[in-house]
C-alpha cells in the first residue's frame, strides 16, 4: 500500500506487519543541486498572491537578492519559516531583497495551490513577494530540487551563495538560526568573498507535474 511521507510524496510504500518498527511520519528529503556559483539570476515573470505579476527587474534597485523555493506544506519549509521572516526583516533595510517562489503541483496538493498560498503569507506574515509557478519553467531554470532551497544573488544579479539557511532540519534539535545563510548575506552586503565551503539545503522535493520532473537531478 503506498502511503504520503510527511513531505507528501506518495510513492512511499509501507508494509503494515512492521508498523511496530517504523516512526509514524517519513520525512524523505531531497539536497539542492548545487547550481555552479557565478550563474547569472534566470529572469522569470510570475504572479503574487494578489495576482501582480513580478518580475526579476523589480529587485533592480536592491544590492542583494535572494530567491527562496518554497511551499505551504513541507515540513522543511515549515521549521524555518518564522526564522525566515524575521530574516527577510532584518535585511531589507540593509540591501537585501527577498522573494519566494512556490513551484508545486497544485493539482496533486492543493494545500500549495495559489488560494491558499494567499493564506498562508498572511498568517505567516511574508515580508517579501510569494510567487506561483505554475509552469515549473522557472524552478527548471534554476535547477532548484527541494523546499526550501535558497540562491542568493550579487548587484550584477551573479550567483555567490546557494545552499542552506543553517542545518537544523525538524527533528535533530539543532537549533533555527540561519547562520549559514546569514554569513553569506553579510559578507555580500560587506563586499567581502562568498562564504565557503557551502553546504547544500535539504527538504521535500519539489512536487513536478507528471512528466515534468527535470531529466538530469
Amino acid at each position: 500500500m503506498k502511503n504520503p511521507d510527511a513531505c507528501g510524496n506518495r510513492s512511499l510504500r509501507i508494509d503494515f506487519h512492521f508498523i511496530p518498527l517504523i516512526t509514524k511520519k517519513y520525512m524523505a528529503s531531497t539536497p539542492s543541486t548545487m547550481l555552479p556559483l557565478g550563474t547569472p539570476a534566470p529572469a522569470f515573470s510570475l504572479p503574487d498572491t494578489d495576482g501582480r505579476l513580478v518580475t526579476l527587474g523589480d529587485f533592480q534597485a536592491s544590492q542583494a537578492l535572494l530567491v527562496v523555493f518554497m511551499c505551504n506544506h513541507c515540513p522543511y519549509v515549515v521549521h524555518i519559516r518564522d526564522a525566515l521572516v524575521a530574516f527577510a526583516r532584518a535585511f531589507q533595510p540593509l540591501g537585501l531583497a527577498t522573494v519566494g517562489i512556490n513551484a508545486n503541483d497544485a493539482q496533486q496538493y492543493p494545500a500549495d495551490s495559489p488560494e491558499q498560498m494567499a493564506v498562508e503569507a498572511a498568517r505567516a506574515g511574508y515580508p517579501f513577494p510569494y510567487l506561483y509557478d505554475e509552469s515549473q519553467e522557472t524552478a527548471k531554470a534554476y535547477r532548484a530540487a527541494c523546499t526550501p532551497d535558497f540562491f542568493l544573488f550579487g548587484p550584477q544579479r551573479l550567483l555567490v551563495y546557494r545552499g542552506q539557511f543553517d542545518d537544523s532540519r525538524p527533528g535533530n534539535k539543532v537549533p533555527v538560526t540561519g547562520k549559514d545563510l546569514r554569513a553569506a548575506v553579510e559578507a555580500l552586503l560587506a563586499n567581502q568573498p562568498n562564504p565557503s565551503p557551502q553546504f547544500a539545503s535539504l527538504g521535500c522535493n519539489i512536487k513536478w507535474k507528471p512528466g515534468n520532473a527535470p531529466d538530469d537531478y
